[in-house]
């Protein structure tokens, strides 16, 4: 496959947003303001930020700043380590604001095929050299022009198109995975409110320090790689909301059955289930339910809990104070009925959450390889 060299600016568009001097309101108006905030940079994806990033906006600006569907918007200043070149797509028209700190990427149709262009941008290739002009600023930031100053070797359009409908293929399942799993999440969560929650008066209380053992995260293991070895296989999980909190792996497991983690600090009250056979590190607390099925319920416990400052300068949830929560709660015999009705979905999500993984890395792996002309996309497998 032949290759042919190009400077960005040669064959895309790259576009600064709005310095927008109307208000902002935490409460919703008229159109969202795309900041760096709205990048997840780990899925190459666009999200809706629940926090303070995401403000709603009243006031005048420049039409052509107000997005419409299927906009590439790439970053401009890196909030954190790999943002720059991150790329993701707008998904409807007429609600999203770009911001200053926000480009706008728009094709050369007869040179560049736009889903290819969409993983061109988030390949090392660009991402190494936006990421070393912006080591020379005090902000680590980039701009339109030196996004267009990267070099690059593309193969020729019809190349590229093979190449883009792969790759948004492979993106297209691990979005539908993503969205069985929340529909998944959503007939749990309707079945605890139907079995439970909606009588809940009737239930007895009891502290969740009597109906589960509660630990602390410690320090890091001594031993430990970021991605899974040979030698070290057991998943470490930190506070974090990013996949779900992995902060890597190591030799030998700390906690042995399967329950729930949730954040002590930072992203405070945020839960996961978890499978026996982990470790938890600091500012995260482990609770392994005592009974069957009470893994189930108490992570819907917490996804409804509103957890509070116990007192310090800064929030923080501690073992003692997680244990004097009191909750309603059934009989071991009707937690079992839960969880004969409950484990299969969550089995159900795993499955689709371990193809999300194989699927990320497979793309990932691909990525290099097709940019660079060392592979090449089979015409009949890109018809599908």
């Amino acid at each position: 496959m032949e290759l042919k060299k190009y400077k960005l600016g040669e064959i895309l568009d790259v576009t600064r947003g709005a310095s927008l001097s109307g208000e902002f309101y935490a409460a919703k108006g008229e159109y969202v303001r795309l900041t760096c905030g709205n990048f997840d940079y780990q899925n190459n994806c666009f999200k809706e930020n629940k926090a303070k990033d995401n403000l709603y906006y009243i006031g005048d600006f420049k039409p052509d700043f107000l997005l419409k569907e299927g906009d590439i918007i790439t970053p401009l200043t890196e909030q954190a380590i790999g943002l720059l070149g991150s790329t993701a797509i707008i998904p409807e028209s007429g609600k999203y604001i770009q911001s200053q700190d926000v480009a706008k990427i728009v094709c050369k149709e007869h040179l560049l095929d736009k889903d290819f262009a969409f993983y061109l941008i988030s390949s090392n290739l660009v991402k190494q050299q936006l990421s070393a002009a912006a080591q020379q600023t005090k902000i680590r930031h980039t701009s339109p022009d030196k996004i267009k100053d990267c070099i690059v070797w593309i193969p020729e359009l019809e190349e590229q198109k093979r190449i883009g409908k792969l790759l948004r293929t492979i993106d297209l399942k691990i979005e539908l995975n993503r969205q069985l799993n929340q529909n998944l999440e959503a007939v749990i969560a309707d079945v605890m409110d139907y079995k439970f929650l909606s009588n809940a008066e009737t239930l007895p209380k009891r502290f969740i320090g009597d109906i589960a053992s509660i630990k602390a995260g410690g320090d890091c293991p001594q031993e430990w790689s970021k991605y899974k070895t040979k030698d070290c296989q057991i998943p470490i999980y930190s506070n974090g909301t990013d996949n779900e909190g992995l902060y890597g792996y190591t030799k030998e497991p700390t906690i042995l059955k399967r329950g729930i983690t949730v954040a002590a600090r930072g992203t405070i009250g945020y839960c996961t289930m978890r499978n026996g056979g982990y470790v938890p590190i600091i500012r995260l607390l482990a609770v392994t339910p005592n009974d069957i099925g009470g893994d189930v319920y108490l992570h819907q416990i917490f996804n409804r809990i509103k957890f509070r400052n116990d007192g310090s300068i800064q929030q923080q949830l501690t073992v003692p104070s997680l244990a004097s929560i009191e909750i309603p709660y059934p009989n071991a015999s009707t937690l079992k009925a839960f969880a004969n009705i409950t484990y299969p979905l969550i089995e159900k999500i795993k499955q689709n959450k371990i193809q999300i993984e194989e699927l990320t890395m497979q793309r990932d792996e691909l990525l290099p390889l097709l940019m660079n002309g060392q592979a090449m996309v089979n015409s009949d497998l890109s018809a599908h």
